[in-house]
């Protein structure tokens, strides 16, 4: 996935969209990113990334809704 690209995970059922948004987040190249960009408001993601990699990612909202959010999660340079 090259840097700034869509991950669009509105077709994915919901069981799989948080283990392919890891995944990718994890493939990626320090200083760089993603749009994740889902049917509805990911904040609990946002906790789980929280939890789980505090400090090792950003997260900043480009779109809020009502149809559509598009969020761009990066991983912090090392």
């Amino acid at each position: 996935m090259k840097d700034n690209e869509n991950l669009d995970v509105r077709q994915l059922i919901p069981a799989e969209r948080h283990r392919t948004i890891f995944q990718t987040w994890h493939d990626l190249e320090p200083g760089t990113g993603f749009v994740l960009v889902n049917d509805h408001d990911p904040k609990p993601l946002y906790y789980q990334f929280d939890a789980e990699h505090a400090g090792e990612f950003t997260w900043d909202y480009q779109e809020s809704g009502p149809e559509v959010w598009r969020v761009r999660v990066g991983k912090v340079a090392a």
